[in-house]
């Protein structure tokens, strides 16, 4: 029975969810990805990006933000990690890029997970392996409307009630067993809408553009 798997950071390592054709779902954690994708599954998605350049912002999220706004981080770089600190990583991108053309808080903080994504995908395994943003995925879902913000309570029910129609009616269950985890609410939900996305989209974003390792950067959803 094909499995697909969602996937996403948290900050002592990573949190998957499943879900097969039966219906049949779960979610797993670990300090590393290497377990969780060695899981069965027909296709997975993950929420981080996937294909770097060694400079510039990616076409696929570029066009992301124009569809859901500031929620996509712009600025992943194949070189993020080599910087002391986000100071010096933007210093170094204003003066060869442009002022204004550095990194978030929020990309620089995820840095290491996106190291981790990168050391382990090959164009061979992006064959079932690829790339989703949860947002997009609920935008998607809603009928390309945008929900309330997901760290509301409205915005968090509204996103339960989209993944529960779509099989994870455990999810309410689920958010009451990750105490003691370091799985954050929104980490679980949004690995829940990557295995959606791993499921069942067809659509994506992104200029068929290839990075220096071969790696596609798009944008399931």
């Amino acid at each position: 029975m094909p499995t697909f798997l969602g996937l996403d950071g948290f900050r002592f390592g990573w949190v998957a969810a499943w879900i097969d054709e039966r219906g049949d779902h779960g979610f797993d954690y670990s300090p590393g990805l290497t377990r969780l994708l060695a899981m069965p599954h027909a296709r997975a998605m993950i929420d981080m990006p996937i294909g770097l350049n060694p400079s510039g912002y990616r076409a696929c999220d570029l066009r992301a933000r124009e569809l859901i706004g500031p929620a996509v981080f712009l600025g992943a770089r194949r070189d993020l990690w080599t910087f002391p600190d986000m100071a010096a990583a933007n210093r170094h991108y204003w003066a060869h890029e442009g002022e204004g053309r550095g990194v978030s808080a929020q990309l620089w903080n995820i840095r290491d997970k996106i190291r981790d994504v990168d050391a382990i995908m090959t164009p061979a395994r992006q064959a079932s392996i690829g790339e989703a943003h949860p947002e997009l995925i609920f935008w998607n879902l809603a009928g390309r409307v945008l929900l309330a913000k997901k760290t509301s309570a409205q915005g968090r029910e509204q996103r339960i009630a989209h993944l529960e129609q779509r099989g994870f009616t455990r999810l309410p269950k689920w958010l009451t067993l990750r105490y003691r985890t370091g799985i954050g609410r929104d980490d679980l939900i949004d690995a829940c809408a990557c295995a959606v996305a791993a499921r069942d989209s067809t659509q994506r974003v992104g200029d068929d553009e290839i990075d220096p390792r071969g790696l596609r950067m798009e944008i399931n959803y």
